[in-house]
């Protein structure tokens, strides 16, 4: 079908304003958004493709693919039509569950037909007429997900949908149908391209081999006479489209002299060309595959498809004549040429597989050059619409290896257990090729096994059968010594134990001609009974999900960040990463293997923008591509426990064809992928609320459960954590573990800006953008240890700690190696929040997966005893590992050894001067002694004014006033039009003047709500303030926080509490910090959010003092119970104004705002996700009371 026969409909979009809906019938005349009840849209995105599916997306006043129109079809039925495609909405034939796709209009089609029904509370139902089925979701209302057909329930809020009418006009741009572009051609991926295989880097001889660093630590570039890095300054010129390149620029004659250089490997935004472009789905082009060409709008219609060419110079060592060469791309986003001195070698696309050239007939002795042109889209962009910032360039290291003509190709690692582990039949495949033009015979392949120590554990020598000479690269033969090996000592990510297998070729009179290595961990991985066992011991993987990403460098993620990340991630109890969502540079493995992560590999494949492409066997060979080049690379790392076919792709042939390839030649390894279970070897599901969870894992499926992302770490984030795994570790039938979304927030800097200023989506006037959902990092870009990081380890830990009543200490150990014998175990006494006592207990014997119990020594605590006494047992590495040094805490827990009902001590004040009160202009009450003075507005009911010593505590008069707001990426409160209302207030003097009451009824108006609360401050003679709040939540309550918030002078700079610490903690995300008493200026409890939100809270605070920085003045506020509260310079909705984090210096108040909060919601993870658990919400119709005490300090 001609494609622009699809766009010829009878009807146009019109400018229309935007106001609310209140007929009953559809006006057929407007343009509308079809929302969720929490405000996302449903999006095409931008797609003009039959079956691509619907997705919900942010609203988006620009996006023509938001807009619907309405075609009647007869009474309360509708064709449901894209404002940006003009195709209909459609349910995909069928009567099942199933996504929504578009598809051209027929309006004879039942599928495209829809029954609209309007709810009494103005949402709308859509009914397929076909199905009879509903439009809705499988899940919660989440950004990204697609759209389906549900069984029909009115009832269920994820069926109804609001209709906003929209004032869009729409523009269209006429998308292209023909293209003779190799970029623009999905069956044009590789042109003379080297099959892939294994990564390993030859040597002349072993001696050479064993001389180099990289024999030991593999992720060293190699210092071999058969290596030339070609990384450094390459002369580079930048254009904005493919037109304006300079075409012959590869001829030897070229003068490149004028150019400007760059850092190879590098990405050529993060150096100043072009425009770093965030945006998570949504294409930053026409979503036309496999064409490129700009949306209108977009940072693409200014730089439609820029182009980087790339040219530097060699010198060929001597000793490489007679030798293969090649030059080898381990990643460039996203399509390049090469050339070498003059002469086209080839074409590659997949910017995260490696790609290597035979360069052999196109180089000569002395000086060559090397061309590479670079386009920043391709068709292999649609390919890999990962959530990220899309950055372009040479990205990944180059250079030139030279290998025999007679010599290694391949080498393949296969091990084969016996059932208790106790032997290893071990295979060493070694694929030889002969291109030297001449047969060879009696040429030997000596195979050697080393142990860590590089101690000989076998050895084998083939030699040879008469082997001809083949074409190149085609007709390999090979050696496959096998080895029985007894007792292996087995890899695993506790001990990461590596074996060294090393690889000489020699000829006939046994000279090296090359020789090799590669590092083998020893680890049998199964499934058994729906878990995972790994070395026969039962798994569970704590795990997240990691992109390459550098503040500075982009994509370009140097060694120094490699290792720093998978330190981090060791310290913190993880024990698995998903490569979300392509390979990592290579590097990357040979750290996994060596410091032991279980690992996800993914395949660079994620078409989330336009599904149908999963289906297209136009794009099969493409698809399957990236999968192979992933497996034959990185098939040997022991760390590679999972193959993952790509994410968020929807379901079609091609992803079958990838799956049965990773089945095919993947080793025996688990297959994986979220989008289609069918496929894979285990189900996966990505953020689904704990109940969900429980129930999927309950739907009697005999395959593994995994959450391939969960806890979007967005902000201010990961609630309910332990929850999760309480379930997973504890109930679970079938569940194996999960990965976070995700490690590190995707925060990059602007060239030549001070490096704590840290940007996303928009920041650069990339369009289409979104915003900050980039986001998403346990740690932030500088790999800060945040608070969420530290609640992951605290739930991760593999020790499981119990104290019972008789002060016994249970140890639950749930590793697969370690003994806890070989940790050290120390504790601290902790009585009203300070260490009175610690010491170390000698840590008894627990094997693997065994408990036992130590007796602690414990305090006597006399029933009188007033004072509140913990046990704080910590787990500590013995020795250095690593990843740590010894000392290092891997584990802890909090036990609470008494049981104190708290509540402020009675006031005895006869002694103290009698208080007056009287009343100023008729607008202030005041009161106090010579000690210490008060006063109210009697119009409005807050305290205005707080003294002691004539010191005044308040800043502007603006004592206690309640406070509901909080805004973070999980939980986005617009500032509400609020404020509150005095309904009465009172006052009266006790009969001895000893304490005066002061009164207080207000409601609070936020919006539609009303929140009626009652403040009674009785003030003591002695100075002492009492401060007592009930709070009454209305019935559609749905605010984060219920408490007072004052202003306090601004010379309080210190900050001391007793109660949950240090970091920052929240009611669903405490387990991490301890009750204790601590100590800092105000600046330090401040974090460090990428978009700046609300944070700083502390939860179960006993007390607070706040004190100037001479210590000379201060105010003390003792909970009755407890309270939570934050001290900052900035209110809540000055931080979510400012946006950036790097710019909250400039909303910072001269005041400390203080909140004090009676209750607050959870975090929970709703940036993509669920939101709090029930219990950590703040319930409706309910009475919230607290109380506290203020005094000077």
């Amino acid at each position: 079908m001609n494609l622009f026969q699809k766009f010829s409909v009878p009807f146009v979009f019109l400018m229309l304003s935007v106001n609310s809906i209140s007929a009953q019938n559809i006006d057929l005349t407007k343009n509308y958004e079809i929302q969720t009840t929490n405000g996302l849209v449903l999006d095409n995105q931008s797609s003009i493709d039959n079956e691509a599916n619907i997705f919900l997306s942010k609203p988006d006043a620009g996006k023509s693919s938001q807009v619907w129109r309405f075609v009647k079809i007869g009474d309360n039925s509708y064709r449901v039509v894209n404002g940006f495609s003009l195709k209909g909405l459609d349910n995909g034939n069928g009567n099942s569950v199933r996504k929504i796709i578009q598809w051209n209009q027929d309006s004879g089609n039942p599928n495209q037909t829809w029954i609209l029904k309007r709810l009494n509370n103005g949402r709308y139902t859509f009914t397929c007429q076909a199905s009879g089925m509903n439009l809705g979701l499988q899940d919660a209302s989440q950004f990204g997900k697609p759209v389906y057909q549900v069984p029909a329930d009115a009832g269920d809020e994820s069926q109804q949908w609001i209709l906003q009418p929209s004032n869009l006009k729409i523009d269209m741009v006429v998308p292209k149908t023909q293209s003779t572009n190799d970029w623009e051609n999905p069956h044009v991926f590789a042109v003379n391209v080297v099959d892939g295989y294994q990564t390993f880097i030859p040597y002349s001889s072993r001696a050479e081999m064993e001389k180099d660093a990289a024999y030991l630590r593999p992720w060293l570039r190699n210092s071999t006479s058969r290596l030339m890095m070609l990384n450094g300054k390459w002369k580079f010129n930048w254009v904005k489209q493919p037109e304006d390149r300079p075409k012959n620029f590869y001829q030897n004659n070229y003068n490149v002299s004028s150019w400007k250089e760059i850092d190879v490997p590098s990405s050529w935004e993060m150096k100043g060309y072009g425009t770093p472009i965030y945006t998570n789905i949504t294409y930053p082009y026409l979503n036309n595959p496999p064409f490129i060409q700009p949306q209108k709008g977009y940072t693409a219609e200014q730089a439609p498809n820029p182009v980087g060419s790339y040219r530097r110079n060699f010198v060929l060592p001597k000793d490489w004549n007679g030798k293969d060469i090649f030059v080898h791309f381990d990643g460039v986003y996203s399509a390049y040429y090469v050339w070498v001195n003059g002469k086209k070698v080839g074409y590659a696309q997949g910017a995260n597989n490696d790609h290597e050239f035979d360069i052999t007939r196109y180089v000569h002795a002395g000086e060559n050059n090397i061309s590479v042109e670079v386009y920043r889209w391709s068709d292999g962009s649609y390919l890999e619409d990962q959530d990220m910032f899309r950055l372009s360039g040479i990205h990944r290291d180059v250079y030139l290896v030279a290998r025999p003509k007679y010599g290694i190709r391949s080498i393949g690692l296969q091990d084969q257990f016996n059932a208790d582990l106790s032997n290893v039949n071990f295979t060493v495949s070694v694929s030889l090729l002969n291109n030297s033009g001449s047969d060879k015979k009696g040429w030997q392949c000596r195979v050697t096994v080393l142990d860590e120590a590089l101690k000989e554990v076998a050895t084998k020598t083939l030699v040879m059968d008469k082997i001809a000479t083949a074409s190149r690269f085609s007709g390999a033969q090979g050696a496959a010594p096998n080895f029985n090996i007894r007792n292996p000592h087995l890899w695993s990510t506790e001990d990461p134990y590596l074996y060294t297998v090393v690889v000489e070729w020699l000829d006939a009179k046994g000279n090296s001609q090359e020789c090799t290595f590669q590092k083998h961990g020893f680890r049998k991985v199964e499934i058994k009974d729906s878990k995972l066992y790994i070395n026969n011991q039962l798994t569970y993987l704590k795990g997240v999900n990691r992109h390459d990403i550098h503040p500075d460098f982009g994509k370009a993620v140097p060694v120094s960040t490699m290792i720093q990340d998978i330190e981090i991630m060791k310290r913190h109890n993880m024990n698995m990463v998903r490569t979300s969502h392509y390979p990592n540079d290579v590097k990357m493995y040979a750290l996994y293997d060596y410091y032991g992560l279980y690992v996800m590999d993914e395949a660079d494949q994620e078409c989330h923008g336009n599904n149908s492409l999963s289906d297209n066997p136009e794009w099969k060979d493409a698809y399957v591509d990236r999968v192979a080049r992933m497996i034959w690379r990185d098939r040997n790392h022991p760390s590679v426990i999972f193959w993952s076919m790509g994410n968020e792709s929807g379901r079609g042939s091609n992803i079958h064809a990838m799956a049965d390839y990773a089945h095919r030649f993947g080793g025996g390894r688990l297959v994986h992928y979220e989008g289609e279970n069918e496929v894979a070897d285990m189900d996966s599901r990505m953020y689904p609320s704990v109940e969900s969870m429980i129930q999927q894992d309950s739907n009697g499926s005999l395959k593994p459960f995994f959450l391939c992302e969960y806890a979007h770490s967005m902000g201010n984030a990961v609630g309910n954590l332990k929850e999760y795994w309480d379930y997973i570790e504890n109930h679970s039938k079938r569940m194996i573990g999960g990965c976070i979304w995700d490690f590190v927030d995707q925060s990059i800097h602007k060239l030549g800006e001070p490096a704590n200023r840290l940007y996303f989506g928009g920041s650069f006037g990339d369009v289409p953008n979104d915003n900050d959902f980039c986001c998403n990092g346990l740690t932030t870009d500088d790999r800060r240890e945040t608070p969420k990081l530290a609640e992951v380890k605290k739930i991760y830990q593999y020790i499981k700690l119990a104290l019972d009543a008789s002060g016994r200490l249970t140890l639950d150990n749930r590793y697969n190696v370690y003994n806890l014998n070989q940790f050290d175990l120390v504790y601290e006494v902790v009585k009203d929040g300070q260490v009175v006592k610690e010491g170390t207990v000698a840590m008894p014997s627990v094997a693997p997966k065994t408990v036992n119990s130590v007796e602690m020594p414990l305090p006597s605590i006399l029933p009188t005893d007033a004072s509140e006494y913990f046990l704080n047992v910590y787990v500590k590495l013995r020795n250095d590992v690593i990843w740590a040094k010894k000392g290092f805490v891997i584990a802890s827990e909090q036990f609470a050894l008494n049981n104190v009902q708290r509540a402020l001590p009675a006031i005895n004040a006869q002694k103290a001067e009698s208080l007056k009160a009287y009343t100023e202009s008729r607008r202030y009450l005041r009161l106090g002694n010579s000690t210490f003075r008060m006063g109210f507005d009697l119009q409005n009911g807050q305290m205005v004014s707080l003294i002691y010593d004539n010191k005044e505590m308040l800043h502007h008069q603006e004592g206690p006033l309640f406070n509901w707001y909080r805004s973070i990426s999980n939980d986005v409160r617009n500032n509400a039009s609020s404020k509150v209302e005095m309904q009465n207030i009172d006052w009266k003097m006790a009969n001895d003047s000893k304490t005066c009451t002061v009164d207080v009824n207000l409601v609070a108006i936020i919006g539609q709500d009303s929140i009626h609360h009652h403040v009674q401050y009785t003030a003591h003679a002695n100075g002492a303030v009492d401060v007592s709040t009930t709070f009454l939540s209305p019935k559609n309550f749905i605010m984060p926080r219920l408490g007072l918030q004052m202003m306090l002078n601004p010379q309080f700079t210190q900050v001391e509490w007793y109660g949950r610490g240090p970091i920052e903690n929240y009611p669903d995300r405490k387990d991490a910090a301890f009750v204790g008493q601590y100590s800092c200026d105000i600046d330090s409890l401040r974090e460090y959010y990428v978009r700046a939100q609300s944070m700083g809270e502390r939860c179960d605070t006993r007390w607070l003092t706040l004190k100037t920085t001479d210590g000379q003045h201060g105010l003390r506020f003792t909970a009755d119970s407890t309270f939570q509260f934050s001290s900052l310079h900035y209110t809540d909705q000055d931080l979510w104004k400012v946006k950036y984090g790097h710019d909250i210096d400039n909303v910072r108040r001269a005041e400390v705002v203080l909140n004090l909060d009676c209750i607050m919601r959870g975090i929970g993870n709703a940036s993509c996700g669920p939101g709090p658990l029930k219990k950590y919400e703040i319930q409706p119709n309910a009475t919230y009371s607290y109380k506290f005490r203020i005094e000077k300090e």
